[in-house]
């Protein structure tokens, strides 16, 4: 199968129309070609088509910075002499000013299927600063290695943010291509858009989402595997807890939880006892760690870690969203006065807790601290935003 960058450089027709273009693309660190060339070192290749400048996002062009809120400065490649823009650094949407240095804008990043992961965030102000220029983007599609599935309430009006681009559910189950359909549709949005779509991407094949015969490289720093790219959408809660996510551990985002006062063989029969429904699809098993950096740093954290690969993985079971929350509700019930929500500015968003903003409202939150709630309360909260999701989203499939 070929993905949209793969398709562009083969089919000198699909280029024509860049052809006397200023273009400019954004990238990232697995922003490359079938035959693994980074996408920016491929184009520049092509005869007729000239690159001005390049942008990258969270985590930058190089994909070298580690942890949230940790910005970029733009620089000039020093092998192109163009100008890289960062779209997480002094801003996160476009100036005019970047705006000016292309006529088409080229957006190749890998995805992971998550309304909180910001790649998807940064189309979608990219899309709305050419909106009424007269000026294109087209995004070169990838694959959302997560596949289909739909999971997570929407995000509330009012709630949005660098990790709210939208009224989507945390797992949405759209490639980029699919979703600038989408965010030109929901915003109204005047954009001369395209998509280079995939060639042979099968999202319910083997893989359930992401091919067989490619190589995962890391979209951002933490993203270090397809584990993790499945496990995603309910790991990244953590983020809005002080337990540990993983960071400062070589397996980050593929663990329910670390700490060091906590002990996981007890979370998971909780777990067992509450909810077994939402263990399955994958294998959970209990593990240690001490990260060397970020929370819990230096000490010895017990842990849960997921496994949604081999064969303990069932595609159409696996629930990380439901998983994640009842490992939250587990520790509430366990132990009713734990500090479990993380107070602190999240991703420029200093009036809420992170909890909050990264579920879109509190809703989730709401569920776990209730004493009395139970899994039918949380399915009541989310499955009718599912089905929703589900039926709107159908009219921009494109695979």
């Amino acid at each position: 199968m070929k993905f949209g960058i793969d398709r562009l450089l083969a089919d000198p027709a699909l280029r024509a129309p860049l052809e006397g273009k200023r273009v400019s693309l954004v990238a990232h660190p697995a922003s490359v070609t079938e035959n693994l060339v980074h996408s920016l070192d491929a184009l520049a290749q092509m005869v007729n088509l000239k690159l001005t400048s390049t942008f990258g996002p969270q985590h930058g062009l190089r994909g070298d910075k580690q942890d949230n809120m940790m910005e970029t400065d733009d620089f000039i490649d020093p092998a192109h002499g163009i100008p890289v823009f960062s779209l997480y650094g002094e801003v996160r949407r476009p100036t005019p000013a970047m705006m000016d240095s292309a006529e088409v804008f080229l957006f190749d990043l890998q995805d992971l299927g998550c309304r909180i992961y910001t790649f998807v965030t940064t189309l979608l102000y990219l899309l709305e600063a050419v909106s009424g220029t007269g000026k294109a983007v087209w995004v070169l599609d990838r694959p959302n290695p997560a596949g289909r599935p739909v999971e997570g309430t929407l995000l509330l009006p009012g709630w949005e943010s660098f990790v709210g681009a939208g009224p989507m559910p945390m797992r949405h189950g759209m490639t980029l291509g699919e979703m600038g359909h989408w965010f030109v549709d929901h915003y109204k949005l005047d954009v001369d858009y395209r998509v280079i779509t995939m060639e042979g991407w099968e999202p319910e094949g083997p893989g359930f989402g992401w091919p067989q015969d490619r190589l995962w490289i890391n979209p951002s720093p933490n993203a270090a595997s397809l584990n993790m790219a499945r496990a995603y959408a309910g790991t990244v809660m953590i983020e809005g807890a002080t337990l540990s996510e993983g960071r400062g551990t070589t397996r980050p985002l593929e663990v329910l939880f670390g700490a060091p006062d906590l002990e996981a063989g007890a979370v998971l029969a909780e777990m067992n006892r509450f909810a077994p429904q939402w263990l399955a699809g994958c294998a959970v098993r209990e593990c240690w760690f001490e990260p060397t950096f970020h929370k819990h740093a230096g000490q010895q954290c017990s842990a849960l870690m997921i496994h949604a690969e081999g064969r303990f993985y069932d595609h159409a079971a696996f629930r990380p969203w439901r998983l994640q929350a009842l490992a939250f509700k587990a520790i509430r019930r366990l132990h009713p006065d734990y500090p479990l929500w993380r107070d602190f500015p999240y991703e420029y968003v200093t009036d809420k807790l992170a909890i909050d903003v990264i579920n879109g409202g509190p809703g989730l939150r709401a569920w776990v601290d209730d004493a009395a709630s139970k899994p039918a309360d949380l399915d009541a909260l989310a499955g009718p935003d599912e089905a929703a999701w589900a039926e709107q989203r159908r009219k921009f499939l494109l695979y």
